[in-house]
């Protein structure tokens, strides 16, 4: 028999045992955080830094992120910002500042929820069910359109000439990253800080090969350079005549 669907205090119904990452350094916070996540049901993922964290978001795709703002290899804000290159999952930010500013520049830079350590357990439970507590991506919602190629920013449906381009979780983050900033240069520091979160010296190579992986694909299915390399600086996704966004947020 299906489990029956939980709902929450408004009627909104939450996925069943929803994918929960956490991303803190605290050993002592994140054994906390995972005793109470796991008690309603979640399935639990912990990272201790954000290079490992992007890695968890990239290959797990987490429905919700409590991410903390303190980081041993980066400042939270910064994690935050790579997140939302190319993430659209809520996140839950946790600190121990406390300060009205730290608030606001988290919300603002894309935070879905801030709370302050020390904290209830329970209120940080319930915070998190209001950010799961959301509908399914649909399915004809927001489109980018060039070309061959067809991007569903919702759901991540990527296709070339009606066909799916069967990509990998790094390639299907890379190729969405390209998209959002289509037309433009996107430099080599901005796509690897996103997606690894390391430094160019240690990731320009690969993330050549996931372009020259890309572009195989997308040629297979008669999408022909629509990547295009610039020198040194970056790469760009080329903008057909007839190309459309429908409801998509273009980062400059």
């Amino acid at each position: 028999m299906p489990e029956p669907r939980r709902y929450a205090a408004n009627g909104g119904s939450l996925k069943p045992h929803p994918k929960v990452l956490i991303v803190d350094g605290d050993p002592a916070v994140g054994r906390m955080l995972r005793v109470v996540l796991e008690a309603g049901r979640c399935r639990v993922l912990w990272s201790r830094s954000l290079a490992e964290g992007l890695a968890e978001t990239v290959e797990k795709r987490p429905d919700a992120i409590i991410l903390e703002l303190d980081l041993p290899d980066c400042d939270g804000f910064d994690a935050l910002g790579a997140l939302r290159e190319w993430s659209d999952a809520p996140v839950l930010m946790l600190s121990g500042r406390a300060s009205i500013a730290d608030r606001i520049r988290a919300l603002d830079a894309g935070a879905n929820d801030f709370v302050a350590k020390p904290f209830a357990p329970e209120e940080l439970a319930a915070r998190l069910r209001v950010l799961l507590r959301s509908e399914a991506p649909a399915s004809d919602g927001p489109l980018f359109v060039s070309g061959a190629l067809r991007i569903d920013m919702a759901t991540r449906e990527m296709t070339a000439n009606g066909f799916p381009l069967g990509l990998t979780a790094t390639e299907e983050a890379v190729l969405y990253i390209l998209a959002r900033h289509a037309g433009k240069v996107v430099p080599h520091e901005r796509v690897i800080r996103a997606v690894w979160g390391a430094s160019s010296a240690g990731k320009i190579h690969d993330l050549q090969v996931h372009i020259a992986r890309l572009r195989r694909k997308l040629e297979e299915r008669g999408a022909h350079k629509l990547i295009r390399g610039e020198g040194g600086a970056g790469y760009i996704l080329e903008l057909s005549a007839e190309h459309e966004y429908s409801a998509l947020k273009t980062v400059v």
